[in-house]
């Protein structure tokens, strides 16, 4: 069976995010210590939109100081496009802060684990939580449902941070219909 992975809300983000800094114990008594560097990677896809495998391989150095903003300087895996869009200052200095706290170069990758790595200890972790459907990919499909819904509905807008090439791509990959469709639903309940 072929599961489709939800985007996250706010809630369980947060949850996943404060459960693995914290350390669990996982369903089969496995203890999983706190590991700030898996919660630091998928807190970064859920901010960047990018995918975890992008995530990655990023160096601090891929971002850099273009006239009074910071914006990303990579090439996308999957798709080979390349990714310059602004990052804000509060994520660029949350990456620096990480870097140097873990005592990594800036011009070395800032996670040194494999993406299965990540999706095994995510797995556990929403065990625990009792969340279904939730993947790493998830953590990309909250960023571009918080920011359709943060920002009128606009699926143009989302469509050119996930760089997909039409809006139908974006209105599948989020489940949703054209926010008219949406409304005129809503408006038509007429339950007796």
């Amino acid at each position: 069976m072929n599961k489709k992975t939800v985007a996250l809300t706010r809630e369980s983000y947060q949850l996943i995010i404060d459960t693995i800094r914290s350390g669990f114990i996982a369903k089969d008594g496995t203890i999983c210590k706190p590991n700030n560097r898996i919660a630091t990677a998928l807190v970064l896809e859920a901010n960047l939109g990018l995918r975890i495998g992008d995530v990655l391989q990023l160096h601090a150095c891929d971002i850099i100081k273009d006239g009074n903003r910071y914006r990303l300087d990579i090439t996308e895996t999957k798709t080979g496009k390349q990714r310059t869009f602004t990052v804000p200052n509060e994520i660029y200095n949350y990456i620096l802060q990480y870097a140097l706290d873990n005592g990594i170069s800036i011009r070395a990758k800032l996670f040194d684990i494999s993406e299965r790595a990540i999706q095994k200890h995510l797995k556990l972790v929403c065990e625990v939580l009792n969340l279904d459907n939730i993947g790493t990919h998830s953590f990309r499909k909250y960023f571009a449902t918080s920011i359709y819904t943060d920002n009128g509905y606009n699926i143009e807008l989302v469509r050119q941070l996930l760089q997909h090439s039409s809006t139908a791509i974006t209105q599948r990959y989020l489940g949703i219909q054209p926010k008219e469709v949406e409304d005129a639903l809503q408006k038509h309940i007429q339950l007796i």
